[in-house]
């Protein structure tokens, strides 16, 4: 059945098409499986909470009937405001215009946020455009560029907030701009479209533009909101949307709702960061956590910016999902929240999760998998811009830093496959069991250490055991700290983009410090090799003494790197056997935009030659050391790295990097 909702109706309906409803919550209520609801162009400033699941076979579908003539928001315009001094405006709301949920008392806090403590996860808008907070009335009218921002000529553009009786009082300076002649609004609701109970399973939203919520901090141990998000669900597709403007994150893939372990370190303190992460993980069993009833969604086609924490959070809600093909770009770009929860994608316990063909740009991290990203592959994604405009431009205290893509203390196996990472520091696995096959990187591979321990205040550190689980399963099969090492490098094309500082100048890029500015991976040089690192545990040695063997049991992995191609005086692994390396020519990568159309200016395939290497498959690369699973397909299938990254037959001979051929590197990548 259809249902059908227009806001410009002269009435509200019964959702027939010549009566609709006015409010898509409205028909939120009324579907049932199989119904679609069809939302006519307009603003619709509302939360839509739907109330009943659809089926596998039966889902609840909410199309906009324009794509993005839709609009559902979670602000409201604000037309009454007042000259008070200079550039600045005041407004005065009264407080039960909001509810039960006031984001100008509501402060952004929470676990794992570092940055400034005085945020609010309300906001003001002029023209869709975000103003930034300030702490008193006085920087308000002072109207002074924030140091830390990434867009410093927005960043004069201010506003600020205090309670007066019954009273939110908002101060806002518009830069010279009459507020009752431009759009101005306002955050009053925190979500746009999510479920507040759990398992309202298999729903499509697909067309919508869906902005301006007063979202909440997201960290991985509490409960996760986003603008549109499934909750605790299975099943969903959001398609075709636009996600922009929100406080803290965009899309929500969410995490349950477990009142004794929300936010636990904020608010007790008496169990360290990482166990209240063990707690979470394990009690998820008791909130229904497997495959068959949570996860499995597809987040497709998005354009998702300027959303201030996340483009796209997950908690273990995420599992066996698919994001692919969407645009996400300006993602913490105002600097004003920091944690270590920031990024285009940050996602926690990415199981069997594929990443791919998208488009990150403009974020302060591009792609984040932390803790469990088994069976996770981040595939054929253009990444270009991840850092800061200027190196003039402070890290905001709190903050993370920059990359590409970040794998911090997961066991593996993680695949990162056929990507183009062009900002200035491409990948950072402070990890284990990750195979890094076919990229372009222009940045250096850092940190293989740092970030799976946790520096103590005497110096010593911390260990950070983490869980792996049954293969293609939520359950968890075990916990362990990391070794680093077993990582599989193989085919991929490295260019020292940028030159090495003298070591009082390195960039402070804050938890994920470049601490080897030189490209390639030299950086494994200390790491044995397989046959170096087994003799310990081969059969024909002594009757092994279990206490003897903790050294070995508490080694570093092996790794495996061949086949790579290195320029500039990028670095290859000293036992590395077959591999390319010119340091006679200047090569040179550079994206060119026009008309929305990306593509690569390079002579990097000029200078490679004839270069060719051995085909990669899921058995070359084995499996992981902890869970002992297999870099393999999320249904046990082989992996053949037999296509490009525009899906390009790949012949026997394979080409370093992400393209198969020369002329296939000319091509439009967006």
């Amino acid at each position: 059945m259809n249902i059908y909702v227009n806001c410009n109706a002269c009435k509200d309906g019964d959702g027939t098409k010549e009566s609709p409803f006015r409010f898509i919550n409205d028909a939120a209520q009324a579907a049932a499986p199989g119904d679609e609801i069809i939302v006519a162009p307009g603003i619709y400033r509302e939360y839509v909470n739907p109330k009943n699941a659809g089926t596998e076979d039966a889902r609840i579908i909410y199309r906009s009937e324009v794509p993005l003539g839709a609009v559902i928001t979670g602000a409201e315009e604000v037309r009454d405001w007042e000259h008070f001094e200079g550039n600045v405006w005041v407004c005065r709301i009264d407080n039960g215009a909001f509810g039960s949920y006031n984001p100008y008392i509501t402060l952004v806090k929470g676990d794992w946020y570092f940055g400034p403590f005085v945020r609010h996860t309300g906001a003001v808008y002029l023209n869709d455009r975000q103003l930034y907070e300030v702490q008193s009335l006085k920087e308000c009218i002072e109207g002074k560029v924030y140091i830390h921002s990434w867009e410093p000529e927005w960043s004069i553009y201010k506003w600020y907030t205090e309670q007066e009786r019954n009273e939110t009082v908002i101060y806002a300076n518009f830069q010279g701009k009459d507020p009752r002649e431009e759009k101005v609004e306002i955050n009053v609701r925190r979500n746009c479209f999510m479920p507040s109970e759990n398992h309202i399973n298999y729903i499509t939203v697909s067309g919508f533009d869906i902005n301006k919520a007063a979202t909440t901090w997201a960290p991985p141990a509490a409960y996760q909101d986003g603008m549109i998000g499934p909750h605790w669900s299975k099943g969903w597709i959001i398609e075709d949307c636009e996600i922009s403007n929100s406080k803290c994150c965009g899309i929500s893939l969410g995490k349950y709702y477990d009142k004794g372990n929300d936010h636990y370190f904020t608010n007790k303190h008496v169990k360290s960061a990482t166990q209240m992460e063990r707690d979470a993980v394990c009690r998820g069993q008791y909130h229904g956590w497997t495959k068959e009833n949570i996860g499995s969604h597809i987040v497709r086609r998005c354009h998702i910016h300027h959303c201030e924490q996340t483009g796209i959070v997950g908690r273990m809600g995420g599992v066996f999902s698919k994001i692919e093909d969407n645009h996400i770009h300006h993602i913490n770009n105002m600097q004003e929240l920091a944690g270590a929860e920031v990024a285009g994608i940050k996602l926690h316990a990415a199981i069997d999760v594929t990443i791919r063909q998208n488009h990150i740009h403009h974020c302060t991290m591009g792609i984040w998998c932390d803790w469990e990203a088994q069976g996770t592959r981040i595939t054929q994604n253009l990444f270009h811009n991840n850092h800061a405009p200027s190196e003039d431009i402070p890290l905001v205290p709190g903050g993370m830093g920059s990359c590409d893509v970040f794998v911090e203390v997961s066991h593996g196996p993680t695949l990162i496959d056929h990507n183009i990472c062009l900002s200035k520091l491409s990948m950072k696995l402070a990890s284990q069991g990750c195979a890094v096959v076919h990229n372009l990187c222009l940045g250096p591979m850092s940190s293989i250490g740092s970030g799976s321990d946790m520096p103590l205040k005497n110096g010593t550190m911390a260990p950070r055991y983490t869980p792996y689980h049954i293969a293609h399963r939520t359950e968890v099969a075990g916990m362990m700290t990391f070794l680093h090492g077993d990582d599989r490098i193989y085919n991929n094309i490295f260019i020292q983009n940028w030159p090495v500082k003298p070591e009082e100048t390195k960039e402070d890029m804050g938890f994920i410090m470049v601490d080897n500015q030189v490209q390639g991976t030299g950086v494994f040089d200390d790491f044995p090799t397989y046959d170096e690192w087994i003799v310990p545990f081969e059969p024909d040695n002594p009757e092994p003494n279990m206490f003897v063997m903790q050294d070995y049991h508490f080694g570093k992995l092996p790794v495996w790197i061949n086949g790579n191609a290195y320029f500039n005086g990028a670095a290859a692994w000293k036992k590395e056997t077959d591999h390319f390396v010119n340091t006679a020519d200047k090569v040179y990568v550079n994206l060119v935009e026009k008309d929305g159309q990306y593509t690569l200016d390079t002579n990097v395939y000029e200078v490679l030659g004839n270069y060719t290497t051995s085909m990669i498959d899921s058995d070359v690369l084995g499996e992981a050391f902890e869970p002992e699973e297999r870099f393999e397909n999320p249904d046990g299938s082989t992996i053949t790295f037999d296509r490009d990254y525009f899906g390009n037959h790949r012949s026997l001979k394979a080409v370093p990097g992400p393209f198969a051929t020369k002329e296939a590197a000319t091509r439009s990548l967006r």
